[in-house]
């Protein structure tokens, strides 16, 4: 009888992340289903103590949030300063356009939609929830655009001056708040989302809220599936060579991506649909496809942006005007490139647009979490799929006369 096979260690890693995936995704789950329960059955005292839980996560969420934008935000421009060429440039325009466009298409789509959702918006008929017991205010080091600006400002400044320091220095502090999302952040959600559940079991909102989110999941899926046609059009186009010949070697790559729920999980998998391609070169697949992993977001922007006009519409009464959603994208595509490599990294980024540019209170926060943790897997599935359409993309731009390497057919 064979022995098994010891693991390498990036198999290990690759193990190690798929079970704090799969466990993170559970204990979210968990939170939304306790924290209903507890709800429905849940008096005005035990209410009181449950809405001053949530007050004081929500403070240390908030609080974190300008860290972690200048943390991610400065050290990513000034590696891609480090690493600037042709190509990584215009992989990174590639990622960005295809983030903004997916994140407008879901605008235009939600102004459309959303509407005729029959999304409610009355209180009426309502419990009030009680006023808490007690009230822990922590506030954030600084406003999250000054944060936003703060970050260019220093990984901009940091490559005109060419600072070895303060460049070792920005990456020191990537690595500190990575950990601090880790194993602060993280951790907590589950208890802030469960605390955000109760509370709309206990008005009687959430029997309201609940087939409006069912029917826009559904909605969002479609539209992950309509952005990757758009997507591998345009890439058959500048490439001038079949975009079939790269999509059809993806579903075992999209199936991965669905149960890891992480583009860096996926990505040996991906990598090595990729290659069977007969249209992609091996030199443009080993560059696109790991880039795109890192940086390209659009399946998940396009979620966040859809459910947050929804939330938006729900809580406030009024989805946000078209001149705040054209800034939100916008910003919204920079988060993306640098939103740090944790389960639901996207959404975490765009805390500080979320609630700066749209203007969401703790409570309109939570909900976007818990909303986008229910589809994450397959908006990185979208993710990892969409990269085969940038590293067809690139193929055509920098290597059509074939003179980077290619496969053996």
């Amino acid at each position: 009888m064979k022995g098994r096979r010891l693991l390498t260690p990036s198999e290990e890693t690759i193990i190690s992340r798929r079970k704090s995936e799969f466990g993170l995704i559970i204990k979210l789950l968990a939170g939304i289903a306790i924290g209903a329960g507890i709800g429905f059955m849940a008096d005005e005292t035990v209410m009181q103590i449950i809405m001053s839980v949530k007050h004081v996560l929500g403070q240390l969420i908030f609080y974190t949030v300008p860290l972690v934008i200048i943390a991610f935000i400065a050290p990513a421009i000034t590696r891609l300063g480090e690493n600037a060429s042709r190509m990584l440039m215009t992989g990174v325009g590639i990622a960005y356009m295809s983030s903004v466009g997916a994140a407008t298409m879901a605008c235009l789509a939600g102004y459309a939609i959303i509407p005729h959702l029959s999304v409610p918006t009355s209180v009426e008929g309502l419990r009030e929830l009680p006023k808490i017991l007690f009230q822990l205010n922590i506030p954030a080091i600084m406003p999250v655009m000054t944060a936003l600006i703060t970050a260019i400002m220093l990984g901009i400044a940091t490559l005109w001056t060419r600072a070895e320091v303060m460049g070792k220095l920005l990456g020191e502090l990537e690595k500190i708040m990575m950990q601090v999302v880790s194993r602060v952040v993280i951790p907590i959600l589950p208890f802030f989302i469960a605390t955000t559940f109760a509370g709309l079991a206990y008005e009687g909102s959430l029997t309201r809220q609940l087939p409006v989110f069912l029917k826009v999941i559904v909605l969002v899926l479609l539209g992950h599936f309509i952005w990757l046609a758009v997507m591998y059009t345009i890439a058959g186009i500048v490439s001038r060579r079949n975009p079939i010949e790269v999509l059809r070697h993806y579903p075992p790559a999209y199936l991965t991506a669905v149960g890891t729920m992480s583009s860096a999980a996926t990505l040996p998998v991906a990598l090595e649909c990729a290659s069977r391609s007969r249209v992609l070169s091996k030199d443009t697949v080993e560059f696109a496809v790991p880039l795109g992993a890192t940086i390209h977001l659009c399946g998940s922007v396009l979620t966040e942006t859809f459910f947050a006009m929804t939330i938006s519409l729900m809580l406030y009464g009024h989805m946000p005007a078209f001149g705040t959603m054209f800034v939100f994208i916008i910003l919204f595509g920079v988060f993306a490139i640098g939103a740090p490599g944790v389960p639901g990294g996207t959404v975490m980024a765009s805390l500080g647009i979320v609630v700066g540019v749209l203007g969401f209170d703790p409570a309109g926060v939570a909900l976007l979490l818990a909303i986008f943790a229910l589809q994450d897997s397959f908006g990185t599935a979208c993710n990892v799929t969409g990269d085969g359409a940038i590293a067809l993309m690139l193929e055509g731009i920098f290597n059509r006369n074939g003179e980077l390497s290619g496969h053996k057919l």
